[in-house]
């Protein structure tokens, strides 16, 4: 990473800290650290389990612990066992921790308010602007990339989102009884694998790997939320699932994918997929694409022929 790129990032960080005031020991009018503050947000008037708030923030559980044992003492918050799973710790406030909530979302929106009346309206719009797509950047530096069981919540979220928008994307909609099937079976190791993407603990895009011994991988099942098209994510999404199938033996891989979606055929060809002849009989099909893997470790060009390499979805879906 180039040093004045570094420098610029933690210039703009130290800028952000002073106009919040995140360096004074009385952050938003109150005599805490910002840790607890936050806390106090995230928490919010409903509650949350522990183990959510630690991953929701990606802090360690002994901070998160001292914390929350900080704001028990002062009669923040309450500590307790969640309901419907007594091993799992759930956080709730107590009636002042909601009144201090409701005071620190006073304090904050004072903060903003000071920030914008010192500029013009023109400079408003600029800078709300800008820190919208520093928000969605920062939380896609953030995005991690999970296997999921294919029956799992998240995933049939994912592929739910996935099926509605082939269906109002194609020109006659879309059936998945009608496609080629990609059952939760084949998406499970040994035959295959579903892979989501999350941004804290929401998952933002979903791609799949069906394996054929010696024949190439597919790619299927492929999705990124609309919020997060744009930003690369469709990228990193496809170069962590030629990473998995290159794990995995698979020489190449392969997609079909409907002229359709203009922007997900762009991806592949940037990427390096190679239109080929159809090696199926999709019937949502328009382009058959392979690619051939790399080998990360040696970084040489498996050489093995008639492997074939499929991809994800860009800014829009679809493989069928």
């Amino acid at each position: 990473m180039a040093p004045a790129t570094v420098a610029t990032v933690r210039r703009f960080n130290r800028a952000v800290g002073e106009t919040i005031g995140i360096t004074s020991d009385r952050f938003l009018g109150r005599k805490r650290p910002p840790g607890e503050s936050r806390l106090l947000w995230e928490i919010g008037e409903t509650g949350a389990d522990v183990v959510a708030l630690r991953q929701r923030l990606a802090l360690d559980s002994g901070y998160v612990s001292r914390v929350l044992q900080s704001l028990a003492r002062r009669g923040l918050v309450r500590i307790g066992v969640k309901r419907t799973d007594r091993r799992v710790r759930r956080a709730t406030l107590t009636r002042s921790g909601r009144a201090e909530r409701r005071f620190l979302d006073r304090q904050s929106n004072a903060v903003a308010a000071r920030v914008l009346e010192r500029l013009t309206v023109r400079q408003r719009q600029r800078l709300v602007s800008a820190m919208s797509d520093v928000e969605r950047l920062l939380r896609i530096s953030a995005v991690r990339f999970v296997v999921v069981d294919p029956r799992s919540p998240d995933a049939q979220f994912c592929l739910r989102e996935y099926f509605q928008e082939l269906d109002r994307r194609f020109d006659a909609g879309f059936d998945p009884a009608r496609s080629i099937p990609a059952d939760p079976d084949e998406l499970r190791r040994p035959a295959g694998m579903l892979v989501l993407a999350y941004v804290r603990d929401s998952p933002v895009a979903c791609g799949a790997l069906k394996f054929h011994a010696r024949a190439p991988a597919e790619l299927k099942r492929m999705w990124v939320a609309p919020d997060f098209r744009g930003f690369g994510v469709a990228e990193r999404l496809l170069a962590e699932l030629e990473r998995r199938a290159t794990r995995a033996g698979a020489r190449r891989v392969r997609l079909e994918t409907n002229a359709a979606l203009r922007e997900a055929i762009a991806l592949y060809r940037r990427c390096g997929y190679v239109e080929v002849a159809p090696f199926n009989d999709e019937p949502y099909a328009h382009h058959w694409f392979e690619k051939r893997l790399r080998d990360k470790t040696s970084s040489i060009e498996i050489p093995r022929p008639n492997r074939v390499s499929i991809a994800p979805i860009a800014a829009k879906p679809h493989d069928t």
